[in-house]
């Protein structure tokens, strides 16, 4: 059955005539009598019956009138439909962003690809790492932005955006205040508020422990602003990424000997064809400006300045994680 005939018996419904309907429909009245007999066959019986000055519907053709209305507005929607979404009106797009990552450094994408693409509606899903890569598996999320302390699985693409360095919060008031940077082998003895969430955690203990540096775990959560507010309240410290959104009355030092990096990307999945709203959100996302780290450029200098006077040169050490993305 074609869709071109149920238009044609439809046409010849409204206009009682063979010869209006094919005007209306734009194909000769021969050829719309075919397409009626042709849809006839399929259904086994008469649809109208011909007369020169009127055209009656039998009753099959009254039975069907409905059903073939309700399956032609049904196509016409189905078309309609695609082509908004194929046009990015009203198109949908998930996005997974881990959750350590903070929203300081994609506000001004997010305004960007707002004001240019306003007919995509965007919803954000928080997540870990494990959880973000088995949603874009599964196709149940479009892309995802996050970071890894080992190598993405191959079946990933994955294009860097940013780098960022960890830092070490703790309240108004600590010793450390006094520093421009702290070192690992400083945090000896402290009090230590575990970010269960961080997919640097064990790496950073690990590099505690080389270096001989015992701390108390205090407090331990999977909420990032639980973890922020108790920093705040004096339980304790943690190491956080640099562009966190940091609650008033946390102070950060650069972490040091060594520094700690971490790259956060764009990652899809290899092969997998974009629809329009993913393919326009992936080259947004590769196109724009993504500054560099907020405290490298001052802090640096200032180390530097200070360390001419004791020696000739300054050695940085940068630690990454192994086969870190």
């Amino acid at each position: 059955m074609d869709i071109h005939h149920i238009r044609y018996f439809l046409a010849v419904c409204e206009t009682r005539n063979f010869t209006r309907a094919g005007e209306k429909c734009n194909v000769t009245q021969p050829a719309l009598s075919r397409a009626i007999q042709q849809l006839e066959d399929e259904v086994g019986g008469l649809l109208f019956r011909r007369e020169r000055n009127l055209t009656h519907l039998t009753d099959l053709g009254a039975l069907l009138r409905p059903r073939f209305q309700q399956i032609l507005d049904e196509v016409t929607g189905v078309r309609q439909e695609a082509s908004r979404f194929l046009c990015l009106e009203n198109a949908n797009l998930k996005v997974g962003v881990m959750c350590t990552i903070g929203p300081r450094r994609f506000t001004g994408l997010l305004t960007d690809f707002n004001r240019r693409q306003q007919g995509i509606q965007l919803q954000l899903v928080e997540g870990v790492p494990a959880s973000l890569s088995q949603l874009l598996e599964a196709g149940e999320i479009d892309v995802a932005i996050m970071a890894s302390s080992d190598s993405f699985p191959e079946r990933f693409d994955v294009t860097p955006l940013y780098r960022e360095r960890f830092v070490l919060a703790f309240p108004n008031g600590h010793r450390l205040a006094r520093n421009d940077n702290v070192a690992i082998s400083e945090l000896d003895g402290e009090n230590y508020l575990r970010r269960l969430n961080c997919e640097y955690r064990d790496y950073l203990a690990g590099l505690c422990n080389e270096r001989g540096v015992k701390l108390r775990i205090s407090y331990a959560s999977e909420r990032e602003d639980w973890i922020q507010n108790m920093v705040s309240g004096g339980l304790g410290i943690c190491f956080i990424p640099e562009f966190s959104a940091v609650i008033p009355g946390l102070q950060i030092r650069p972490v040091i000997d060594p520094e700690v990096w971490r790259e956060v990307s764009l990652v899809v999945v290899a092969g997998r064809r974009f629809s329009p709203a993913t393919s326009t959100f992936v080259n947004s996302v590769k196109a724009h400006s993504w500054p560099e780290s907020g405290i490298d450029l001052s802090v640096r200098k200032r180390l530097h300045s200070k360390s001419k006077k004791r020696t000739d040169a300054m050695i940085y050490v940068v630690a990454r994680a192994p086969a870190a993305v």
